[in-house]
């Protein structure tokens, strides 16, 4: 037996021992919305092999069990909607594969405990209406990237000793609470990439220790205020806010609408005004002495710091790190230069080391001011960029090299297409793995192009610059070479130079072939061949794409009904794979984005997806019309990357719920 369900029935008593003798092969156990009361018995620690196990809705009494704990399969875990007390148990940290948790509508108390940490898959967390203190202590909150939806409970105002507040990339909608202006010592709030909306609370601009707010792409109107944080262009982003007006000159946001006012009621708000700016100065230096004096035992947020790095290093160096650049330690090469791996003295280090092809002599003093600014650029999905070496080598010929975090379990392309005798070659990559890369690579294209001081443009994004972490996080890489090889002293005066580069055969956008300038939409369509390439197992540039067929072509014409042929085959069933073999192939002539014939290989069973599960094909289909989009010849009917992000998210979250829910 694998499942046992007996939901919205009427059913009522407690649950009899006898459950625990059900067999321990049991996966799903679903009882909500009935009306049994009592205990939750101790039997149940009998099936360890539950992945889910649904009780809400019913009348239980008493403790969350420790025991729970031991279920390190659990995937899903739902109590809600119940009369369960106390505190919930540290043991729920040992659940490392949950992915949904719910103990709402409860009378639970104390705070979540830290362990909650643990469940790093865990994507839905619902502890709403009980009777927890949560965290009131912390200093620091951090729930972004997630599926969270509602509206910013009003007590997080309660949280004294918050410093850094992370809500971005949710769902969050409603206002921005009043009562985060009680967090007097908040000194970061990222609450960008919901969908909230409404005016600017007014306590904002009166937090003095706030050094870094992003509301950006939410639907907040309303006059921008110009003291505080907000007098500072640099510690503040606002944008895709089309409703905002007002603020400082230099963010040119319109005029808002003049409102009436007495002269008496404007005379007694600038005596106020003057009296508060008096007041406020003072202590601010009484607190910025105390301040600057305070040894700081936290690790600085990467948003608002700068983190100590490497200093620039020698060629000397490097070169006793790889020995001597040895074929033994090379990892790789492409157009832009060879990756070796390497040691550093310095308390081992293992890096990659990148040593740039040079095209163009000179531009030495640039390329380390370049450097520094890369090195600067922060996000989990690009890789991180130690140091840089500008320096002559034993030949006496001049030598650049990049220094990066190593990736242990190498590129992309060795997952998608590993070679006889490559060690990947007994490895796969799951639907849910191939969704996450393709989501890490879009936040990465997103934070590049809207999110960093100045606009990177990638260029050549393919799986081989997308690298893969021991957890098989995605990190992009050969971000802002163009920067590098193509700089020029007075470099970091202008917008990112694209000269010269001209990107990877299959990948690189059409209108960059007829001379079009480098741009954002140029990297969505690679991404969307990447796209297309992560789920098809096909590169762009196999031997059938010619005569005017592409993959993007490929795939367009093949949706929704061969959906089979086009998919990689390690995705699908082994059944459906073994009918794709054996299918007979003829000749069709269909018609491209233009118009154009262009003959393709057609099965005569052009029904096959009908064997693929239901729910599978609705997120293949999702996920391909993504890389289609994407991939658009015209760049203005491209999709964006904040799109891309927010389709992918529920794309992930529909596989994931129905993947529990049929558990």
């Amino acid at each position: 037996m694998e499942s046992l369900t007996f939901q919205s029935n009427h059913f009522e008593g407690v649950l009899p021992n006898s459950i625990g003798n059900l067999s321990t092969q049991l996966n799903a156990l679903k009882f909500g919305s009935n009306q049994i009361s009592g205990m939750i018995p101790a039997v149940l620690q009998n099936l360890i092999n539950l992945n889910s196990l649904v009780m809400d809705e019913n009348l239980f009494i008493g403790v969350i069990p420790s025991y729970f704990g031991k279920f390190q399969k659990m995937q899903g875990l739902y109590l809600s909607g119940n009369k369960l007390s106390g505190q919930i148990p540290s043991s729920i940290g040992n659940l490392t594969q949950l992915v949904q948790l719910n103990f709402s509508q409860n009378n639970l108390e104390g705070s979540i405990p830290p362990t909650i940490g643990n469940c790093q898959s865990l994507q839905q967390l619902d502890v709403s209406q009980n009777y927890l203190s949560n965290l009131k202590n912390i200093n620091s909150l951090d729930i972004s990237e997630n599926n969270l939806f509602g509206k910013i409970p009003t007590t997080i105002g309660s949280f004294l000793n918050l410093e850094k507040l992370y809500l971005q990339g949710n769902s969050f909608e409603g206002i921005i609470p009043s009562s985060i202006a009680y967090l007097k010592g908040l000194e970061l709030l990222d609450v960008s990439r919901n969908n909230l909306s409404g005016f600017i609370p007014k306590g904002l601009e009166k937090l003095l220790f706030l050094k870094y707010l992003n509301i950006s792409f939410n639907d907040i109107e309303g006059p921008l205020p110009t003291v505080g944080v907000f007098k500072n262009l640099d510690a503040t982003s606002i944008i895709g806010n089309n409703k905002l007006c007002g603020g400082i000159p230099q963010l040119q946001l319109p005029k808002c609408p003049k409102v009436t006012k007495s002269r008496n009621s404007l005379a007694s708000r600038t005596i106020i005004t003057i009296f508060c700016v008096v007041a406020c100065l003072l202590l601010v230096s009484s607190l910025l002495v105390l301040y600057w004096r305070k040894k700081y035992t936290t690790k600085p947020s990467s948003i608002v710091s700068k983190i100590d790095l490497l200093p620039t290093i020698s060629y000397k160096m490097l070169h006793r790190a790889t020995n001597g650049f040895s074929l033994n330690n090379l990892i790789g090469s492409g157009t832009f230069g060879s990756i070796y791996k390497g040691v550093l003295n310095q308390e081992e280090m293992l890096v990659a080391v990148k040593v740039l092809n040079l095209q163009t002599k000179g531009a030495t003093k640039s390329f380390v001011a370049e450097c520094n600014v890369l090195r600067n650029v922060r996000h989990r999905n690009l890789v991180k960029i130690l140091t840089c070496c500008s320096s002559i080598n034993y030949n006496g010929d001049e030598f650049k090299a990049l220094v990066f975090e190593f990736m242990t379990n190498g590129s992309l392309e060795m997952w998608l297409h590993p070679m006889a005798d490559c060690e990947n070659q007994s490895k796969k990559l799951s639907f849910l793995q191939r969704i996450i890369i393709a989501i890490d690579v879009a936040s990465a294209l997103n934070y590049l192009h809207n999110h960093c001081q100045q606009q990177i443009i990638h260029c050549d994004l393919k799986p081989s610059n997308i690298l893969l972490d021991s957890e098989m996080i995605a990190h992009v890489s050969d971000f802002g070479l163009a920067r590098l090889l193509t700089s020029t002293d007075d470099s970091s005066q202008k917008c990112t130079s694209t000269i010269g580069l001209k990107g990877t055969i299959g990948y690189v956008a059409p209108e960059y072939g007829m001379g079009g300038e480098a741009s954002t939409e140029g990297d969505v369509y690679s991404y969307g061949v990447l796209v297309l390439e992560m789920f098809t197992g096909r590169m762009p540039t196999d031997d059938m794409f010619k005569d005017g067929l592409n993959l993007h072509n490929f795939v367009k014409m093949a949706l929704p009904k061969r959906l089979a042929q086009v998919v990689d085959p390690m995705l699908l069933p082994r059944e459906v794979e073994e009918l794709g073999v054996a299918t007979a192939v003829m000749i069709a002539t269909e018609k491209d984005d233009n118009d154009n014939e262009i003959e393709v290989e057609e099965a005569n069973n052009i029904e096959d997806s009908r064997h693929i599960d239901v729910d599978m094909q609705k997120c293949l289909l999702s996920i391909l019309n993504i890389g289609i989009l994407c991939s658009l010849e015209s760049p203005k009917e491209r999709m964006s990357m904040e799109e891309v992000i927010k389709e992918l998210q529920l794309i992930k979250s529909a596989f994931i719920s129905v993947g529990i829910r049929k558990g």
